[in-house]
């Protein structure tokens, strides 16, 4: 995997809600959800590739769940500095 990009969204200045961004092609839409818990969603495209992960509500999900997430999609787990900012929400 080349790209992924996090982003964090605020409501009233507190974390609502975060997606990581999975590299995939262009146009790709979602059509399929798979939680893995409740605060982790992923993803898919029609043809299976995933697309992102969800995390419904970033206070509660730690970051270790998160790159169990990235093994069992078969990715490398992202750098800790890449999640450095769920940590600051």
């Amino acid at each position: 995997m080349k790209t992924v990009s996090l982003q964090i969204t605020y409501r009233k200045g507190k974390p609502f809600a975060a997606y990581i961004y999975l590299a995939h092609g262009h146009g790709q839409k979602s059509v399929r959800t798979e939680a893995m818990t409740e605060d982790l969603l992923i993803d898919y495209a029609q043809d299976g590739t995933p697309l992102g992960i969800e995390i419904v509500s970033p206070g509660m999900v730690s970051l270790d769940e998160i790159q169990r997430v990235f093994d069992r999609l078969g990715f490398d787990r992202l750098e800790p500095s890449e999640l450095e900012p769920l940590k600051a929400a």
